[in-house]
């Protein structure tokens, strides 16, 4: 079933119980909506914007808007934001440690929200799986920054695996010169 952003506002009685969430105004709707309906029909969560809930919403304190989705006449799960600054404020930790609700996090993606949205489109089907509507609950979704992995140690890790030597796997395996300079989309002659 195809739904637009507005539209994912509501659940129908046949629908399976997919987690509610409320994203903050950093996720960008166009790309939420187009991965929503890639996910939809896996039945991990419904995703909306806190000013799709309630405009109003738009001009709250997270603690508050914490707070209007625990009042909400709708079962919401939790909260989505990449402003990782929440989690060193009390008051909004209270809140969320008062209403059992589950906040996710996406770190130091802030400054991205095509990262953020890949992060949680990444993590979201195991977070669903693991909500518990009776804890309050915190998802710190990042995405590793690492350096370039060697060539090298791969193939000796293949050579590992196999039980063989590295230089033997690679004297077995790269080009010879003349195979080497040949193109293999060159016309043939």
């Amino acid at each position: 079933m195809r739904r637009s952003w507005s539209e994912t506002f509501i659940r129908l009685p046949h629908e399976s119980m997919a987690r509610l969430f409320a994203l903050d105004h950093n996720f960008p709707e166009p790309i939420v909506e187009v991965l929503s309906e890639v996910q939809d029909g896996s039945g991990d969560a419904d995703l909306i914007s806190v000013s799709d809930i309630d405009p109003r919403m738009a001009d709250l304190d997270d603690w508050q808007i914490m707070l209007a989705l625990h009042h909400h006449e709708r079962p919401w799960d939790g909260l989505i934001t990449t402003d990782s600054s929440i989690l060193n404020q009390p008051p909004e930790l209270a809140v969320l440690l008062q209403t059992k609700l589950t906040l996710i996090v996406a770190m130091a993606a802030g400054d991205d929200p095509i990262k953020a949205t890949g992060l949680l489109f990444a993590y979201l089907g195991g977070i669903c799986n693991r909500t518990d509507p009776d804890t309050s609950q915190v998802w710190k979704l990042r995405a590793a920054s690492r350096a370039a992995d060697k060539p090298w140690d791969d193939l000796k890790r293949a050579a590992d695996h196999q039980h063989r030597n590295v230089e033997d796997l690679w004297r077995e395996n790269r080009l010879s010169e003349k195979e080497f300079a040949a193109d293999p989309l060159a016309e043939e002659d």
